[in-house]
């Protein structure tokens, strides 16, 4: 399964590179009276997708890294984040591929481009607060999607599904935490949890992360109107799916996500 997961990642990173290709490099401001950052100069939905879709390549290899030396329960601390991503990047490509950009969309956009600081040379001086859309607003659109091919449906209730599973390893709930309490004799395992059935359980849930991620890859080549790199994706969906051994929702050869059904 290593060589699946290294092989999807290089199929992201350079489906990453075609699609940041499609938008204006960043170009480098000056933040203070001292400091220079990158940033887009056009704060829109393509440029939003780039940068969320690099937090998802991430986060996937230290996913692949933790799960390698059995730290359960930042994997799954992890997955929740990489979810999240996803959630955010089903949201602003939605918008785009059906035309249908909202006022959630604006909202969205004008807080994720803020700067943290509106003093950037001193943060204690600083009053700005950096306004943050809430989730349960990010969901609420979600729930409305209905009618998707491209698996985005199913893809909907797998982040649905892992939202309550998966938050009391973030929040460190304590039926969470007692996962790490086991063995013979039992002990608390601080050095990760090789050597027990938890490895097992969270290492077969990485395919789940890693599908949804390549299904979110290529709903943002649609929303690019990268037609050739979408057809690229949703095959390799299916090569994933059948090298992973397991049977996911995939579409069907053909599909188009181009209306709403």
């Amino acid at each position: 399964m290593k060589q699946l997961y290294d092989r999807t990642l290089t199929c992201m990173e350079t489906s990453h590179t075609i699609l940041a290709g499609r938008v204006q490099a960043p170009r480098v401001v000056r933040l203070g009276k001292n400091g220079l950052s990158f940033r887009y100069a056009e704060k829109g939905i393509h440029e939003a997708l780039i940068q969320k879709l690099a937090r998802v390549v991430s986060g996937l290899h230290a996913v692949l890294l933790l799960a390698e030396h059995g730290f359960c329960q930042e994997q799954a601390a992890l997955q929740r984040m990489i979810d999240e991503l996803n959630e955010d990047i089903l949201v602003l490509a939605h918008g785009v591929v059906f035309n249908k950009p909202t006022d959630l969309h604006q909202e969205y956009l004008a807080a994720f481009y803020k700067e943290e600081f509106d003093n950037p040379d001193s943060a204690i001086k600083s009053t700005q607060r950096r306004p943050m859309v809430p989730r349960q607003k990010i969901r609420a659109y979600i729930s409305r999607i209905e009618g998707l091919q491209l698996d985005v449906n199913a893809t909907v209730e797998a982040l649905r599904t892992v939202q309550k599973a998966y938050s009391g390893y973030v929040h460190g709930a304590s039926p969470h935490i007692m996962e790490m309490y086991l063995g013979r004799p039992p002990r608390w395992h601080l050095r990760g949890m090789l050597g027990t059935h938890r490895v097992d359980d969270h290492r077969s849930d990485l395919r789940n992360v890693f599908y949804r991620g390549i299904v979110l890859f290529a709903y943002t080549a649609k929303a690019f109107g990268d037609e050739e790199l979408f057809g690229e994706i949703l095959r390799y969906t299916r090569e994933f799916a059948a090298a992973a051994g397991v049977s996911f929702a995939h579409p069907p050869a053909g599909t188009d996500a181009q209306s709403e059904t």
